[in-house]
């Protein structure tokens, strides 16, 4: 058969392939090489994820007990007008740490300043009626010695000696009160400590019919923290208290540096809770603690041997506020376990129901994990330390 003949005019298009043609083409070989990845990276993850674990151990921790309490400042005062006028100066810095004696309002004194000299002018004029006074007295009693005046005369000159020192008395008494008045002008810190906002500004008049209050200084360092115990245990603290223990927790659950010292316990129990309100200071040199705050007050009661301990790390919470952690088990299968924790140690928390020592936790990475997952377990090196953690 003789080979059929292919026009010119349409050679040309079965050489070149149609650009439409070849871009399927290009499309498809892509979609091929995305699926062979995505199988390729489907068939990496398929292994266990691996997570961070860690023994939970039996340990020999400080028994503590953590009470709710607040913080208090070791004294407050309350700045007033003791003398009625205008203000004429504020002369601290709002917030500020004050000294016992500093200058904080000055009211003007002019009225006070002239009342002082008063004052004097009639100390001084008591004083001359009482030189007068004097010398009379004594002139009498010569004549009386002479027997040139009666005795009636020497008791009345006495007697006028007499009401002219205590008119003496009385005017150095008032030029003593005035002056006190002029000082009272000047208003001054009571006590050291943080002072409050100005309460009056310049200008305004105070101490008119009443003492008005100015200022709030609060004494901060130390500072004081009052909490509350059961009943049976402020006996044990109290017994002995200059050995116990007291540390302050945060309201971020870190400790404060310094430890404190209890201070009283109270004498008698509230009868609507049935606890013991005690009182404990700490250290406040760079006014970290603020009073009005709500911290938790950490006292030592001895030695708990054999306690369970979980690092803080490994700790979880559910929707409802539940605390548990994975275990791992022999399978290398993650189980979601509930527990509960007891006090906060430098180990770790204390666990008190749920776990027992020899299991395995996870510690790190339990967010790529589900409960019943196999997983590839990994020794946690972390510190065991838990000063920074919230408790569960």
């Amino acid at each position: 058969m003789m080979p059929r003949l292919i026009p010119p005019s349409l050679r040309g298009r079965l050489r070149r392939p149609h650009p439409v043609a070849t871009g399927l083409i290009i499309l498809a070989l892509a979609g091929c090489e995305r699926g062979a990845d995505g199988r390729g990276a489907q068939g990496a993850d398929a292994g266990p994820p691996t997570v961070s674990t860690a023994v939970v151990e039996a340990a020999t921790v400080p028994r503590t007990l953590d009470l709710p309490g607040r913080l208090t400042s070791t004294r407050v005062a309350e700045v007033r007008a003791q003398v009625a006028g205008i203000i004429q100066e504020r002369a601290f810095k709002e917030g500020s740490l004050v000294a016992k004696g500093d200058v904080l309002f000055r009211i003007d004194p002019a009225v006070y300043r002239a009342e002082v000299d008063a004052k004097s002018a009639a100390l001084d004029r008591a004083e001359a009626t009482r030189v007068q006074a004097l010398r009379q007295s004594e002139r009498t009693e010569t004549l009386l010695e002479r027997q040139a005046a009666s005795t009636a005369q020497h008791d009345i000159t006495t007697a006028a000696l007499r009401q002219a020192e205590a008119d003496v008395a009385s005017a150095k008494a008032q030029l003593a009160r005035a002056r006190i008045d002029l000082d009272y002008a000047t208003v001054r810190a009571p006590i050291g400590g943080r002072i409050g906002r100005a309460l009056v500004t310049e200008g305004a008049l105070v101490g008119q019919g009443d003492a008005t209050k100015l200022a709030l200084i609060q004494q901060v360092d130390p500072i004081f923290t009052d909490f509350n115990a059961p009943a049976d245990d402020p006996g044990r603290l109290a017994s002995a208290k200059e050995e116990t223990e007291v540390r302050l927790v945060l309201p971020d659950g870190s400790l404060h540096t310094d430890a404190g010292r209890l201070l009283f316990t109270d004498v008698s129990v509230d009868p609507g809770t049935g606890q013991v309100s005690l009182r404990a200071t700490f250290p406040n040199p760079k006014v970290a603690l603020l009073p009005g705050t709500y911290v938790r007050v950490r006292v030592a009661k001895g030695i708990l041997p054999g306690a369970v301990v979980v690092p803080a790390q490994a700790i979880q919470r559910s929707s409802a506020g539940v605390a548990q952690v994975y275990v791992v088990g022999e399978d290398r299968t993650a189980t979601l376990r509930p527990m509960r924790a007891g006090a906060l140690t430098d180990a770790g928390w204390i666990v008190e129901d749920g776990l027992k020592a020899g299991e395995t936790v996870v510690v790190e990475g339990f967010q790529r994990i589900q409960p019943g997952m196999a997983v590839n377990p990994l020794p946690w090196h972390g510190a065991r330390t838990a000063a920074a953690s919230a408790k569960p």
